[in-house]
Formats: structure tokens, C-alpha cells, sequence
């Protein structure tokens, strides 16, 4: 099944394996790019990267991780195949939307791609290749309040072989708030998008706003897009990513990496999909912290956060 879905998208089927073999081969050690921390293997291939060439009519889907980027790639992809479904299970998400810093050959798939292509990353605004720049590139950028996104990311540094141990949640709260994580810290990274999106042609989403009224924010995108289409096709897209629906599929929930890449055995990959589940996680303490730091980091900032419905 997955070699037909494969020749559909018109990519070699070995593709997959290379895929999958390329995040394997990550390892949790570290490196930095302008400050930022960021895989070793992402800088040690920074230059392929920085040099890609976006083309116009080229999708981006950026976000801090752990944003709802896999929830947003699919709603764009299904805008684009105008709610064929069929078309959207042509691969799995991570094959068929490359992933910018995966590596050589998520790369070589996006530069074989037909256009219009979809692409995803978590780069900060400052590291994006020149390219996305100059050419008529939309964007989308999901960002996620920062409570919920820092437990749904210690959850997946515990399952993702590939990052650095979190230790206690304690440990990582530190981490987070020290911006020593993979694509650094949080707010730089949501400032500086929102920052840009008065100079560029950027869509920021809110992932509260998205389980507040999906439907709203899939129109939201649509029209982003110069789409216009039906109720009926809107309604599919909506069944199409629910979360549970999501959760159980394998050509987004990632089951198809083995337990060498993400032990799902200890967290999977889709998780909650909620808002405000950072309640059963923060101290009072960390709580009074992170306000503190909240509000001096957002000081001046109209860009405002919701940490529950």
C-alpha cells in the first residue's frame, strides 16, 4: 500500500526508508546557529539548508515545536487537494510536506517536488533561507501558548530518541525557560515571527483559537490561500483532522518510525490535543516564575496568548 502511495506522489519508494534512516541516524548531541541550539547534524549540513531554493507558489508551515504544525500540514494539504482524501493519504505527513532541517533527502524530495509544495519548519524567523524571501512564498505560522507547549514538548523529548534526555520535569521547565532546547527559546522564536509578518506575507495562527473553532481557522486559511470551497468539502477537512481521527492514523501519528526513533511506549506522538493541560504539570512556584518572565518578555508585545479556554 505504502509503495503505491508513494509511486502516486511520484517519489522512489525507497524514499521512505531514507527518511526514516536519515532520523535515525540523529543524535541528541547539539550545536548552535546564530545563538540558537539546534541539532549537530542540522548545522553540520546548515549550508544545503540556508542555500534551498523556495520557488513561488511554495506553502510553509512554521511554528515553534510542539505547536500544531502536523495538525496545520494536513489542513493545508487537504486546501490544496481541495478535500480528496485519497490524495492526502498519498504518504506519510513527514514525506509528503519535507521537513526543511530533516536532512539530504527530505530536501532532494522537496526539490522534485511538483509545485505547489507544502514545506515545514521549525527555523526561527532570523534563520530562514534568503530564498523563502524573495519569492511569492505564503506562510503560515501556528504558535501555541507557552504553558501547554512546554509540557507537550518534555513529553516528546522523553519519546524522541534523538533528544537530549529532559530528566524531571523540573528539569526541563529550567531547560525551557533558559531556551536550552532544540530551535531555542520560546519567546524569541514567536516574537520574531510575529515581528515579521508585518513585512512579509505571513498568516499567524493560534492553536487555541484552532480548538477553540477549528472550522473558523480552516476558513481563515482558505482564504489565505485564494481558496474558495464548499461547506461540504470544509466539513471533510474538519472530520479529516480531527484529533482523533489524526491519532489513529498512521500516515500522521508517526507510527511508522520505529521505537529506536520515537518510543511511543513512553509518550505517543499525539498526545492530548487539549488546552490548559498545563495545569496538572506547573508548581505554583514554576507558575509565579513563568508570569514574572511572561509578562517582561511580552512587555511592549500586542501579541497575547490564552493558556485556557
Amino acid at each position: 500500500m505504502l509503495k503505491a502511495q508513494l509511486q502516486e506522489l511520484r517519489m522512489d519508494p525507497k524514499v521512505i526508508e531514507k527518511i526514516v534512516q536519515e532520523l535515525g541516524d540523529f543524535t541528541p548531541d547539539m550545536a548552535e546557529k546564530e545563538g540558537v541550539p539546534i541539532h549537530k547534524q542540522i548545522c553540520d549540513i546548515w549550508d544545503t539548508i540556508f542555500n534551498f531554493q523556495a520557488r513561488d507558489g511554495d506553502i510553509v508551515v512554521a511554528s515553534y515545536p510542539k505547536s500544531g504544525t502536523t495538525w496545520m500540514q494536513e489542513i493545508l494539504d487537504l486546501i490544496i487537494q481541495e478535500g480528496d482524501i485519497k490524495k492526502s493519504m498519498r504518504a506519510p505527513g513527514f514525506v509528503k510536506v519535507p521537513f526543511l532541517e530533516m536532512g539530504h533527502t527530505s530536501l532532494e524530495v522537496a526539490n522534485a517536488m511538483p509545485s505547489p509544495r507544502i514545506i515545514k519548519t521549525h527555523l526561527p524567523v532570523q534563520l530562514m533561507p534568503p530564498s523563502f524571501w524573495e519569492k511569492d512564498v505564503k506562510m503560515v505560522y501556528v504558535a501555541r501558548n507557552p504553558k501547554d507547549c512546554m509540557v507537550s514538548y518534555y513529553y516528546f523529548c522523553k519519546m524522541d530518541v534523538t533528544m537530549t534526555d529532559p530528566g524531571t520535569w523540573d528539569n526541563f521547565f529550567s531547560m525551557f525557560m533558559g531556551g536550552n532546547v532544540p530551535w531555542g527559546n520560546w519567546f524569541d522564536h514567536v516574537i520574531g515571527w510575529w515581528k515579521a509578518k508585518d513585512q512579509h506575507n505571513i498568516l499567524y495562527v493560534f492553536y487555541e483559537d484552532m480548538i477553540e473553532d477549528a472550522r473558523r481557522e480552516i476558513q481563515k486559511v482558505m482564504r489565505f490561500l485564494g481558496k474558495d470551497l464548499s461547506e461540504d468539502i470544509v466539513q471533510k477537512i474538519l472530520h479529516h483532522t480531527s484529533f482523533k481521527s489524526m491519532k489513529k492514523n498512521p500516515m500522521f501519528n508517526y507510527s511508522a518510525l520505529s521505537d529506536t526513533v520515537f518510543d511511543q511506549s513512553v509518550s505517543t506522538f499525539m498526545r492530548k490535543g487539549t488546552v490548559g493541560d498545563w495545569k496538572n504539570h506547573f508548581l505554583e512556584s514554576q507558575n509565579i516564575i513563568f508570569d514574572k518572565e511572561y509578562e517582561k518578555r511580552m512587555k511592549g508585545s500586542d501579541l497575547v496568548f490564552r493558556t485556557e479556554l
